[in-house]
């Protein structure tokens, strides 16, 4: 297990330690002119408030089977708001985000235990639960900016295809391609070289919590084949249904 500090010192010790990374970090975007405000500040705090909470709630309120559904149900929920966000000027993005979101994560997961490749207990569903919703958002977040971004780069090349008389669908078809096969790259690099280039976090963890490197390894095996799935069907989801929109996207932010 990883060495942490102990008791009242110990937490000050560690609160400084997370206050000097987010001041670097605040301080080095201020120097590059990266206009984020004091998102990495309250993202943090945010992050360590929500934490002390999950960690309270995982200790000893999710020990029935509908509790779980529920904490499910919450994840599934504030992953598809925080992406419908980003997403709003897309045509039909909140619907699109929810959509991306909920089918992504919930295909994954029925996949991972319906096919016995995880135990079906209560700490397992709320792991792979937790890391799937995660990056259904992120997906579904990546995918539709990208969309967007390309939509009103090609403009001329959608408005050609509608004037042919080419569905909404149709013409924003390579667009939509395009952005998910963007979105994917970083999570395939990742993939590829696991275990060369980075050591990732679920595989970590498991082994500082007493796994056995190779059990570790396969849950992170798992693990990179649901998150792979998660993303891919989100990101189709959410640039289909964007890809519907009838009015050619000048000036569509997401």
């Amino acid at each position: 297990m990883l060495d942490l500090p102990r008791g009242l010192p110990g937490e000050l010790l560690f609160l400084a330690g997370l206050l000097v990374l987010t001041a670097i970090t605040l301080a080095l975007q201020r120097w590059a002119r990266v206009r984020l405000g004091w998102s990495p500040v309250t993202s943090i705090l945010r992050a360590c408030l929500q934490l002390a909470v999950i960690a309270a709630i995982l200790s000893g309120v999710l020990a029935t089977g509908w509790t779980v559904v529920l904490f499910v149900a919450f994840m599934l929920t504030t992953a598809s708001w925080t992406s419908g966000q980003r997403i709003r000027g897309l045509y039909g993005g909140r619907r699109a985000a929810v959509a991306a979101v909920v089918v992504g994560a919930l295909t994954t997961i029925l996949l991972v235990f319906g096919l016995h490749l995880m135990d079906w207990t209560v700490r397992y569903v709320v792991a792979v639960a937790g890391i799937v919703v995660g990056n259904a958002m992120s997906a579904t977040t990546l995918a539709g900016r990208q969309f967007a971004t390309l939509s009103a780069e090609r403009v001329d090349e959608i408005e050609a295809w509608l004037a042919l008389g080419a569905s909404p669908s149709a013409a924003h078809d390579e667009v939509g391609r395009h952005a998910v096969r963007e979105m994917l790259i970083p999570n395939l690099d990742q993939t590829r070289n696991t275990g060369l280039v980075t050591l990732p976090g679920a595989f970590v963890g498991a082994v500082m919590g007493g796994a056995a490197p190779i059990e570790a390894a396969k849950f992170q095996l798992v693990v990179l084949a649901g998150i792979a799935l998660t993303m891919t069907i989100a990101g189709l989801v959410v640039t289909r249904v964007a890809g519907r929109s009838p009015v050619v996207p000048r000036s569509r932010e997401a």
